[in-house]
């Protein structure tokens, strides 16, 4: 009896363990994630090889359930965020993948844009329409569109550009009804929806999204980038170091491995990116040489502050260089002496 009743809550226990580790908090922990080469996943056709590498640095997020929170809360380098400091209002975890995921794509575009340009390369851009952003509460659009909805017709005219589509819409006074043809994962559909007052500009009238431009760059000689299970921007800026450094005949790396992270503008700025501290644990552990972090123009708690912290607080040899923009990170590459071999 004593052992039957031994092997009940032996069960009993592992079936209620394995339940619970399905039970999501409403929180995320992230954590380090992985340093990762660059070259295998960027090509441009017939680039220059390298001898060292570029990296991007990731950091793995996922629901917290109760086991992982209780861990993220004694470990140092992970991190516990609420729902709403991770998605928007009202976002589901879809809309957030998809928000991630042309965040991405606009990251490559501009990491596309900066390196042919600094090659000395033209671009050029083909229009698609206009991509949805995001979605206002209690505006005519909450009910009809959903983020990553792609607008191609207002009131039967194509509309190619967000700038394009803010001019239109914004000539029109509240009250009126529009006509939208858009795209919702291949599928076209038409929605009406009245304009309201936008809020805390009640001059002007909108349907309550946050529209920008769904486009796509061309270059010669076309470039391929594989990051379907990558999400966000904060890749941006690498990507540019690795495109740039197939498209030139001097090899920057040097024969060094160097990681980095930080978002790309069109410009060549580089901007602030979240979890700084757990990248740079991640590219330790990958044997990084060197590690590229945003400088934000020497602004107090920076990227590269926190960075140099946790650098230190690990005591690795990775040097951590401080970069505003694409011409600072090829300056100083430019400047290194060879890796001795």
């Amino acid at each position: 009896m004593g052992r039957k009743l031994y092997i009940r809550f032996t069960v009993f226990a592992a079936v209620l363990l394995l339940a619970s580790s399905f039970y999501y908090l409403p929180y995320y922990v992230s954590k380090p994630g992985m340093a990762q080469e660059l070259e295998p996943i960027i090509e441009v056709e017939n680039g220059f090889d390298e001898e060292g590498s570029f990296m991007l640095t990731t950091v793995r997020m996922g629901r917290a359930n109760i086991y992982s929170y209780i861990i993220a809360q004694f470990s140092k380098y992970q991190e516990i965020y609420t729902l709403e400091e991770i998605r928007g209002e009202g976002e589901t975890d879809e809309q957030y993948t998809a928000r991630q995921m042309h965040l991405m794509a606009g990251s490559k575009t501009s990491a596309i844009e900066v390196a042919y340009k600094k090659a000395g390369i033209p671009v050029n851009y083909e229009y698609n329409g206009v991509y949805v952003f995001s979605v206002l509460p209690d505006m005519p659009a909450e009910e009809k569109l959903k983020p990553g909805d792609l607008i191609v017709e207002v009131d039967g005219q194509e509309l190619t550009t967000s700038e394009e589509f803010i001019e239109y819409v914004g000539g029109k006074q509240a009250g009126t009804e529009i006509e939208l043809s858009f795209k919702r994962n291949g599928k076209s559909k038409s929605a009406e929806l009245i304009l309201k007052p936008l809020p805390g500009e009640p001059e002007r009238a909108g349907v309550g999204i946050f529209p920008v431009d769904d486009k796509e760059i061309i270059v010669k000689p076309p470039v391929n980038l594989k990051t379907d299970e990558i999400g966000g921007p904060s890749a941006g800026f690498m990507f540019s170091l690795e495109i740039y450094n197939q498209l030139i005949e001097e090899d920057l790396t040097k024969g060094y491995e160097i990681a980095g992270t930080g978002t790309i503008s069109s410009d060549g700025t580089i901007g602030r990116i979240g979890g700084i501290e757990q990248k740079i644990v991640a590219a330790d552990k990958a044997g990084a040489d060197i590690f590229f972090a945003p400088n934000e123009d020497g602004a107090e708690g920076s990227n590269y502050e926190a960075a140099v912290r946790t650098a230190e607080d690990i005591e690795t040899n990775m040097k951590v260089v401080p970069v505003n923009n694409f011409n600072d990170a090829v300056s100083y590459l430019e400047s290194l002496k060879e890796e001795a071999s």
